[in-house]
């Protein structure tokens, strides 16, 4: 089934002001759940590079090829599988500050960075864990998410559609 994932951009017009006046559209065909679930998984770590990973955590991500992936890993299985209805889960953690995956209607676990808590010989903090919106502003995914997500699935197809001219600040 073909979807998008839209990363809109916005100007500030005034204070409390912002216009979208581009977006980043991703669309790409949805994998069956649970049934491709471990093959979109392998496909996501064997995607994974250092320039997806936050700056503050690309010293740790050296040795531990997971760590500092979680939400833009786990967030492209959200979208890979979305008519899965998957929760967004998030807690906090001692590791990397905040710890996130997904979790299916049955209360399964479903996390591609799992392996950044056990290859150090400690447990993902899933017992904290709670229902969260994902924290991109206005609640849109992130660039590396679709980035990750192209690299996936190599049919799937990333453009720009832009909506008007950059509208000029006006305060």
């Amino acid at each position: 089934m073909k979807s998008i994932v839209e990363h809109k951009k916005y100007v500030k017009l005034g204070p409390s002001n912002y216009e979208v006046w581009k977006s980043v559209i991703l669309e790409y065909d949805q994998y069956s759940y649970p049934d491709d679930l471990d093959m979109v998984i392998k496909s996501i770590q064997d995607n994974l590079d250092i320039k997806f990973c936050p700056t503050k955590f690309r010293e740790g991500n050296l040795g531990n090829p997971t760590f500092g992936h979680c939400y833009h890993s786990n967030q492209a299985i959200y979208y890979f599988f979305k008519d899965a209805n998957l929760k967004a889960m998030s807690a906090p953690c001692d590791v990397a500050g905040q710890h996130w995956w997904c979790e299916d209607v049955n209360g399964n676990i479903i996390d591609a960075t799992a392996d950044q808590y056990y290859s150090v010989g400690t447990e993902p903090p899933y017992s904290q864990g709670r229902k969260t919106k994902w924290y991109g502003w206005k609640n849109r995914p992130h660039r590396k998410t679709q980035d990750l997500m192209k690299l996936v699935q190599s049919s799937s197809k990333l453009f720009s559609e832009v909506y008007r001219e950059k509208p000029k600040k006006e305060y």
